[in-house]
């Protein structure tokens, strides 16, 4: 299977999402095999409230993704696993994803405060 390359947006997206310690660790458990939230807190050695917000994250640029099953004894449980993503940077490939861009902050929040002289 062929994965596209991604769009400008995409890419500062995915690149944000992997700007953070945490969430590159995430994804290299992840890419061992798929994981539940609670196994997967453990193993990082983080609470949940903070791997469920780096999760999300992740799942938003499209690097992982998460499904609810119920578990043997009736509990639902959230697996996540790596998505199938395949990024070459390259020159010529940030010069194309630059020309696709529709936005130039591809987190919403409050704008930089501007200083003055």
């Amino acid at each position: 299977m062929t994965v596209a390359q991604p769009t400008g947006d995409q890419l500062v997206e995915m690149l944000a999402a992997l700007a953070n310690p945490l969430r590159l660790r995430i994804m290299a458990k992840l890419a061992g095999g798929r994981d539940y939230v609670s196994h997967l807190a453990r193993e990082i050695g983080i609470s949940r409230p903070l791997l469920h917000m780096h999760l999300q994250r992740l799942e938003t640029a499209g690097l992982i993704v998460g499904s609810l099953e119920l578990s043997e004894d009736g509990k639902a449980m959230k697996y996540y696993q790596v998505a199938e993503f395949d990024v070459h940077l390259t020159a010529s490939t940030i010069v194309e994803a630059a020309e696709t861009l529709t936005r130039s902050d591809p987190v919403p929040g409050p704008a930089p405060k501007e200083t003055s002289r």
